[in-house]
């Protein structure tokens, strides 16, 4: 049974063209111009003009037989991110059952691999390709509230947490797509260099119950399904404490 999807996320950056060459060339995705094709998702890159950039956490889900493929493919490319005890890979047990390594991108993205172990098992063989890259996982979304936005997430879209959330950390959905709901003021696992950002993202989900749109106008973010919703419920006005909010280990940190 298909879970929650990121389908479509429009991400602002600093140059476009220069994003969509380092995700075509470094991380071998498909793009038409500005849109990269991330398995069954789209990320399409807008300029960031006057908004910040960097601080944006996103997420692509490998197949959980081919992680140590993508993990070799990854080293030849890019640099791990370490925690602070110079641990570069992470195995999550209990609800997340995956393991993952992290990686800076242009504009300062906290990139991540995780392969989880629920998913189906791919039939190739031989050296990763970036097309093995089944879609985009995780986005990271600031919050001023994580349990307020958390609670507006529920009603708006119908999703739960994957496993226990905490007033830091809130992951919203299942292993083939979750919305990380951080604290605004907690900078992301595992260098714990950048706060949270999330002006200007704008992301589609599938596999929800449609005609939901949750939106942060302070933080800047903007979520919703194909269909548009006659209401709009915010982060700012959900139940009793819905305004902004958002971090991950067993998993706590983002």
């Amino acid at each position: 049974m298909m879970g929650m999807r990121i389908d479509h996320l429009l991400l602002p950056v600093s140059d476009p063209t220069a994003v969509a060459a380092y995700f075509g060339e470094v991380l071998q995705l498909p793009s038409d111009g500005n849109c990269l094709h991330v398995g069954y998702s789209t990320l399409q890159l807008v300029p960031a003009g006057p908004l910040p950039v960097g601080g944006v956490h996103l997420a692509f889900n490998v197949p959980h037989n081919r992680f140590t493929q993508a993990t070799a493919w990854l080293d030849e490319r890019a640099t791990r991110q370490r925690n602070a005890e110079g641990q570069e890979h992470f195995t999550f047990e209990g609800r997340w059952d995956s393991e993952s390594i992290y990686f800076t991108g242009p504009d300062d993205l906290i990139l991540e691999l995780i392969a989880r172990r629920r998913l189906p098992a791919s039939n190739r063989t031989g050296p990763f390709h970036g097309s093995e890259i089944t879609g985009i996982s995780e986005v990271g979304l600031p919050a001023a509230d994580v349990a307020a936005t958390r609670a507006a997430i529920e009603a708006s879209f119908g999703l739960q947490p994957l496993s226990t959330p905490t007033p830091y950390f809130a992951p919203m959905g299942d292993d083939e797509g979750l919305l990380i709901v951080v604290d605004a003021t907690r900078r992301w696992f595992p260098e714990k260099r950048w706060l949270p950002n999330g002006q200007g993202l704008q992301v589609r989900l599938g596999g929800v119950q449609a005609g939901g749109v949750l939106e942060d106008a302070a933080l800047g973010w903007r979520v919703q399904t194909a269909l548009p919703a006659p209401r709009r419920p915010t982060a700012a006005t959900a139940p009793a404490a819905a305004r902004p909010a958002a971090g991950r280990t067993g998993r706590t940190a983002g």
